[in-house]
């Protein structure tokens, strides 16, 4: 059986009305990026053009912000902040020094790396939060999951595990797999097992969990032999 491949591709548009498309969905809305949360985002922007960690740092906060729907015993104001925070001190670090550090070929030096920019970030992220005027006590506790929250393998706490399980679910995202296969210059297939290898071990909380296989599976129908046919001329043509 062959398809047709121009007829499927030829299919017209049918525009539908405004009446027909509902006020909201029923999935839980994402936190919305205002008030202190805009004031904390826009003063990390000039720290986050490094390696992609703006638009990382946005997935991660959407990512954070269903995971506190999942675990309410979160706290909104410590993981939010410590999301648009936590990578603020790559931009103190050489970025030749970077891709190394994260592919782990750097040994000790790499390790030295990444906990750099952790302390990095979190003075960063301490001195932002001072700016704004955050609450000392939420502060505080911001400021100590940054500091660590790549290179300290459990979490301290229930706000510590969702801002690592967020972080690392990117990579699993569409966005995460192109970019981490930029960095590296893998195809997609070897992107997946280099990122699925380094993340889905390491997710601490039940709902990352199932997030993470979603997007897994998700990621390798994309590189599967079915759908990389789909997008190939048919014999017909």
């Amino acid at each position: 059986m062959t398809f047709d491949r121009a007829a499927r591709e030829s299919l017209p548009t049918l525009p539908l009305a405004a009446s027909e498309i509902p006020l909201s969905d029923p999935l839980p809305s994402p936190v919305p990026l205002t008030g202190a949360r805009r004031e904390i985002w826009e003063r990390a922007l000039p720290y986050l053009d490094v390696r992609d960690n703006d638009a990382h740092s946005l997935y991660a906060f959407a990512l954070a912000t269903a995971l506190l729907h999942a675990l309410p015993g979160a706290r909104e104001d410590v993981v939010l902040p410590a999301v648009l925070l936590h990578d603020t001190g790559w931009k103190t670090v050489d970025p030749a020094d970077i891709l190394p550090a994260i592919a782990g070929r750097a040994g000790p030096a790499g390790q030295e790396t990444i906990r750099r920019h952790e302390t990095e970030g979190a003075a960063i992220a301490a001195r932002i939060l001072a700016e704004v005027g955050y609450p000392a006590r939420d502060t505080e506790r911001i400021v100590t999951i940054i500091d660590g929250h790549d290179t300290r393998r459990d979490a301290l706490d229930l706000d510590d595990a969702v801002v690592k399980d967020a972080d690392k679910l990117w990579r699993l995202t569409p966005h995460g797999l192109r970019t981490v296969g930029a960095w590296f210059a893998l195809a997609p297939d070897r992107t997946l097992r280099f990122v699925a290898a380094r993340t889905y071990d390491r997710l601490l909380t039940e709902p990352a969990r199932a997030v993470g296989a979603a997007l897994t599976v998700l990621a390798r129908t994309d590189v599967s032999v079915q759908r990389s046919g789909l997008n190939a001329p048919s014999h017909n043509e």
